[in-house]
């Protein structure tokens, strides 16, 4: 789709809600809307056009199936889908022997880079990177082990019982963790914190 007709948050924001409601049409709509962009996003983390492909069609499985539990007041939209994409990409690195160590401010740029808009005005880029910033700055805000779980379950994926698996605690404690960490998070975010 031509970036003169890239949507706005709010038919981003049907689409998403389409999705979780399995219509399809909705998806591929949301799909044919944004692919460019992240796939873009995923070739300059990967550099080979064949593991971007790939990290972009896991990144969009990812994205139905967890449209249900899209939440609006943490991450703008493409901020949310930009984040799966990233951290699909950087698993696929991860596979393939490459360096994937995840550091804030890179995290910060590399989404408000993958997200500028050529029509976007000076207001709007600004409230993308605040966004971004905000987000990065409260995720960093959360206790290590919390902020580990928070990122496997959201980030990469993963439900409460794999995360469980892979860090070796009882899932019990996964849903503490995650449960205390979204409060956390939300709280960081109604305020609007930074450093």
């Amino acid at each position: 789709m031509p970036d003169s007709l890239t949507p706005d948050i709010e038919q981003l924001l049907s689409w998403l809600q389409g999705a979780a409601q399995r219509d399809a049409t909705a998806f591929r709509a949301l799909y044919d809307a944004t692919s460019p962009k992240l796939f873009g996003f995923a070739l300059r983390i990967l550099g080979k056009r064949e593991l971007a492909e790939e990290a972009l069609q896991d990144a969009f499985v990812a994205i139905w199936n967890g449209a249900g539990s899209y939440q609006s007041h943490l991450a703008a939209p493409m901020t949310w889908m930009t984040t799966i994409v990233r951290n699909k990409a950087l698993d696929m690195r991860r596979r393939h022997g490459g360096e994937a160590e995840i550091d804030g401010q890179v995290f910060d740029s590399d989404i408000a880079n993958a997200l500028q808009d050529p029509r976007a005005n000076p207001i709007d880029a600004l409230l993308v990177s605040r966004d971004a910033k905000t987000l990065a700055y409260c995720m960093s805000r959360l206790e290590g082990l919390h902020r580990q779980v928070v990122g496997l379950a959201f980030f990469h994926d993963l439900s409460h019982s794999e995360v469980a698996q892979q860090m070796a605690i009882p899932i019990g404690t996964v849903k503490t963790w995650i449960r205390r960490s979204l409060e956390r998070l939300k709280t960081c975010l109604a305020k609007g914190d930074r450093a």
